[in-house]
């Protein structure tokens, strides 16, 4: 008695099984609307799409972006780009990330000059961030995100204000090369910084 229920409760499996490998996408898709011309495409047969297909690699690969003389443009502005702001940005992580400065240290003379010189003096709002006038540069957590360390405006008058670097290179960037300032900052910074 249990061997037939075991062979219907195969056979019934198996069923399924082959009903499943043979679904298709085309099972469940809307049919045509022939009353719309986007639909109405005729499909190619098979050797002509495979000639075209072949065509179209051979095309490809017979050309190099380096043959377009905007790219060639684009890409020696990019490494020149590169190689003006990365001194400045290898020195602004390893302030913000490395052990020389604690939370709530200021910079050495050298390190804010710099910082000033090539960041601060670039940002959007400069003279709001100074303010009564520019006492220090120092590094401190955010105090809304505790764990991201910033830099911050050491006013005269003793107040502090933080300020974002990535603000003040992408305005370093518009200002310095203003044609690829745009596809640069798109291509290598990530969403717009914060209020800083």
């Amino acid at each position: 008695m249990a061997t037939p229920l075991f062979l219907r409760q195969f056979l019934h499996l198996r069923v399924h099984v082959y009903n499943y490998k043979r679904f298709t996408f085309r099972d469940v898709a809307p049919p045509h609307r022939l009353w719309c011309s986007a639909a109405t495409n005729q499909p190619l047969n098979e050797d002509e799409d495979k000639v075209s297909n072949f065509v179209r690699a051979k095309e490809m690969s017979n050309y190099t972006p380096w043959d377009d003389p905007d790219y060639r443009t684009w890409k020696d502005k990019e490494r020149e780009i590169l190689s003006d702001i990365e001194p400045i940005i290898l020195l602004t992580k390893d302030i913000l990330h490395s052990r020389r400065y604690l939370d709530g240290e200021q910079l050495s003379v050298e390190d804010e000059k710099v910082v000033v010189e090539r960041l601060l003096a670039y940002h959007p709002q400069t003279q709001d961030k100074i303010g009564s006038g520019l006492d220090s540069i120092m590094v401190d957590r955010h105090p809304q995100f505790r764990h991201s360390r910033c830099l911050f405006v050491v006013r005269t008058d003793g107040g502090w204000i933080d300020f974002s670097y990535q603000k003040c290179l992408r305005e370093y960037i518009r200002y310095k090369y203003p044609t690829h300032a745009d596809r640069f900052i798109r291509e290598y910074f990530k969403r717009g910084s914060g209020s800083g």
